[in-house]
Parts: C-alpha cells; sequence; structure tokens
C-alpha cells in the first residue's frame, strides 16, 4: 500500500493497518457507542464489531504485524458485541496494549483491560456503572437473572484481567452518591491506577515503548 491509499484509509475509516515505525504496529481505534447486532442512531459515532473482528483475525495472522495498540475514546453500547471483542484482544498471542483517552464507558471497560497492558491518560475517566437495558422489558424474575448473569460475566472479565477485586468492582459499580440519575462510579486517569482498574498512567508514547519492549522479549526468546 502506497502512502496515498494509506492516507486515503486513515481518513475514511480511522484505520491503520501497519504503522511505519521500529516494528509495525496494527492500530484499532474503539470510539463512540460499540454497535452490535442493531444499527445505533446515525447521529452517534459507532464502532461496529463487524468490522473490528476481522482486523483482530489479520492481527493474529498476519506475520506483518507484530503487536496491537488498542485506542480508547467510548460511551460504551453493545454488552454482547464488546464482549465479543474484548475476548479477542485477550487471547491474540502477540503483545498488545490499551490506551484511554477522554473515556472508557461501561464496556469500555472490558475492552481496556483485555489487552496485555492498558495505559490512561491523567484526563481521562473510567465510568463503572451496572449493565442496562433500553427499549421494552419484562417485568420478570426472567428479565432480573438475565441482567444478572451478563453483570456476572463482565465483572468476572474485568476482575480476571485487572487488579481489582471483585467486590471493590461491585461496590463502584453500584455506589449511589456520585452519578446524578444513576449508579456507579467515575474514575479519573490517576484514581483508576489506583483502584487497580489500569495498569498506568501513560499516553501514546509509554503504550508505543512497553509494546516495542515485548516485541523485542518475543523475538530474542524465538531465537
Amino acid at each position: 500500500m502506497d502512502n496515498n491509499d494509506n492516507k486515503q484509509q486513515i481518513e475514511e475509516s480511522g484505520l491503520i493497518t501497519a504503522t511505519k515505525g521500529k516494528y509495525p504496529i496494527h492500530c484499532l481505534t474503539v470510539i463512540g457507542q460499540i454497535e452490535g447486532h442493531f444499527e445505533s442512531n446515525s447521529q452517534i459515532k459507532t464502532t461496529k464489531y463487524e468490522h473490528v473482528i476481522p482486523q483482530l483475525v489479520d492481527v493474529q495472522e498476519n506475520p506483518d504485524i507484530y503487536g496491537l495498540l488498542v485506542i480508547l475514546n467510548t460511551v460504551g453500547g453493545d454488552v454482547e458485541a464488546g464482549l465479543a471483542i474484548a475476548e479477542l484482544i485477550r487471547g491474540i498471542t502477540k503483545p498488545t496494549a490499551s490506551l484511554v483517552l477522554g473515556g472508557g464507558h461501561s464496556i469500555g471497560i472490558p475492552l481496556a483491560v483485555s489487552a496485555d497492558r492498558s495505559f490512561i491518560v491523567p484526563t481521562a475517566t473510567m465510568t463503572v456503572h451496572p449493565v442496562r437495558h433500553s427499549g421494552t422489558v419484562l417485568a420478570t424474575s426472567h428479565t432480573t437473572n438475565y441482567l444478572q448473569a451478563i453483570q456476572k460475566r463482565v465483572t468476572d472479565f474485568v476482575t480476571e484481567n485487572s487488579d481489582i477485586s471483585k467486590e471493590r468492582f461491585t461496590e463502584l459499580m453500584t455506589a449511589n452518591e456520585e452519578l446524578i440519575m444513576d449508579l456507579g462510579t467515575s474514575l479519573d486517569g490517576e484514581n483508576a491506577v489506583e483502584e487497580g482498574l489500569i495498569d498506568a498512567l501513560g499516553s501514546l508514547g509509554d503504550a508505543l515503548e512497553y509494546l516495542y519492549s515485548e516485541i523485542e522479549k518475543q523475538k530474542t526468546d524465538s531465537m
């Protein structure tokens, strides 16, 4: 791909197939609302999971790509789609890093912690709140059980891939004194690290430095 084609691809999709730095890195941007089986409002920026999944398969299979950088600024979205993406990121055997810019809301949290190492800028926020359902629902115990089962999957994934305990994550998720008209907690970058939700404060250079270091370790181990 020549420079003109690469520039057009970035402008049209925000996708960088492989960076031109020390090692080729795939950059995946997750912005706006994560869209699953149903299309979101046309006025909302979305990240479509059917576009993301093939990229992640390519990262794993393409010998010309050495690592993955996930850049997050999301307001949440479809839980099933978000978890599917997070599981794929966790399963990649090449070095992976995530960087939270702006916000990592709701399902953005599993996405952030799915990478080998997560970074967050000081001005970003992680919003922890319970799984919610929009639209018409049946007011039955079955609905409650269904939502609880989804919440357990999210909680288990987050706590398995970060340093926060299930008890503390649940406490932050169900707090009722911080968010207006909602349960949950908003953590800035420093507090997200202190709680063990995110690995480290840092920005783009820190995430790339980590990836380069891990790539070099893999190359050394394979020799």
